[in-house]
């Protein structure tokens, strides 16, 4: 008999699944399967070719892909090669707390053609929950003075470690990676900063003493553990990331992800200071035969000319810096900004930082096993943003800045305990 399991059936999205087949014919050609629904309705969906052993079984630890989305020795594959049915849709999970994603895994026989698998039963399949938080973990509505976001908590007395998380400023809150910190231990504040609830949609400025009320409101919570706090921040939220950590003396821990080393697009002011944004060229934009548009390049002109001026005064900071980059990053070019601050820490002497750089990763680095994001609609901007990546190269460049990030966060933010004997 024909049996597909995958264990565990339940877990966090950024664990991995062991899916093992058996009762099949020796040395027989099968497709695996995995398709999604997100929560608007859009499917997304991958397959692979195997060919089992001589004993009937397929086990995608050890087995290698022959064809399909991927080639290759990749347990996950089935998840961080998921594409989308609608073009350029992104997976993101918005209800982070009260469901998972259900991943269904079906089994085929090769010899189907292709137009009929979406019509034929499966010779088996399995359901899988990808739940974006443990149990046990809280979340809190922020509404507090100016600030709006959500506090997530782990379970348990604590106190944890604290960390601010940002995105880029496409609006909204957006919760899943604060969600997942909150399940390893850390006390996450998912921060929004543009078009949610009475935040202005287009701020005319960045005021970073919205930062640091943030970063006190979390220092004043019980269940956070201080005296410092850590930022996880990526693209625009880095560049906000960067600027916290070297005019706050509580950001002892900074993870900047393809993010640049000075304001782009919007001024920054701190009390009354003004950090105007380097000048952009719009006639380097590139966009390719897809309508797909490339932006890595569009502040390259203005940047060779610039002042030192213009880029943030890193080596000022107190706290260490984690940065990683995208190397096939097609929006920002974010391997020469990471390469230019590390070098103005070099020269200051300073040497709290660590850089990851990734071959074939793009701009959306996201937690583990997480689809990627090549290319996806900018409603601000009104045209299609090309991210970059290349699938196999990204997907083990996000599992393993994962695991970095939270060693590096637990490194700087909780204090080793000296024995007194």
């Amino acid at each position: 008999m024909i049996q597909l399991t995958a264990t565990p059936a339940s877990t966090l999205t950024d664990e991995p699944v062991h899916i093992r087949a058996t009762g099949l014919r020796p040395s027989q050609i099968v497709i695996f399967q995995a398709t999604l629904e997100d929560e608007k309705g859009n499917l997304f969906h991958s397959q692979a070719y195997y060919k089992t052993s001589e004993v009937g079984e397929v086990d995608l630890d050890h087995a290698p892909s022959l064809g399909g989305d991927y080639i290759g020795v990749h347990p996950m594959g089935l998840f961080w090669s998921l594409k989308p049915e609608k073009f350029l849709t992104k997976l993101m999970k918005r209800d982070v707390m009260t469901s998972p994603f259900l991943v269904q895994i079906k089994l085929y026989d090769s010899n189907l053609p292709l137009a009929q698998i979406a019509a034929t039963d499966p010779k088996v399949s399995v359901t899988l929950e990808r739940w974006y938080r443990a149990p046990g973990v809280t979340r809190i509505q922020v509404q507090e003075g100016h600030l709006r976001g959500a506090l997530f908590l782990p379970p348990g007395e604590g106190r944890f470690p604290g960390v601010i998380d940002l995105f880029a400023d496409i609006g909204g809150l957006i919760e899943y990676r604060a969600s997942l910190l909150a399940s390893h231990g850390f006390a996450a504040l998912a921060l929004a900063y543009c078009d949610y609830e009475d935040l202005p949609l287009h701020p005319e400025k960045i005021e970073l003493e919205y930062f640091e009320e943030a970063v006190n409101f979390l220092l004043r919570h019980p269940k956070v553990l201080g005296p410092g706090i850590g930022i996880v921040s990526i693209s625009k939220g880095a560049e906000i990331g960067l600027s916290m950590a070297i005019h706050l003396k509580q950001v002892t821990a900074t993870v900047l992800i393809n993010g640049p080393n000075f304001v782009f697009s919007t001024p920054q002011v701190y009390r009354g200071q003004i950090s105007q944004p380097l000048s952009f060229s719009p006639q380097l934009v590139s966009i390719n035969a897809l309508g797909l548009a490339q932006f890595q390049y569009c502040f390259e002109e203005a940047r060779s000319k610039a002042s030192e001026t213009f880029f943030f005064p890193i080596e000022k900071a107190q706290g260490h810096f984690l940065f990683i980059v995208g190397e096939d990053d097609k929006s920002i070019n974010s391997k020469a900004y990471a390469e230019q601050a590390t070098e103005q820490l070099r020269r200051n002497g300073k040497d709290n930082w660590t850089l990851l750089s990734y071959p074939g990763a793009g701009h959306m680095l996201e937690p583990p096993y997480s689809p990627l994001c090549c290319a996806s609609k900018l409603s601000k901007l009104h045209l299609f943003m090309q991210w970059g990546g290349e699938v196999t190269l990204h997907a083990a460049a996000q599992e393993h800045s994962w695991k970095e990030i939270q060693k590096f966060l637990r490194k700087h933010l909780i204090p080793v305990v000296t024995s007194q004997l």
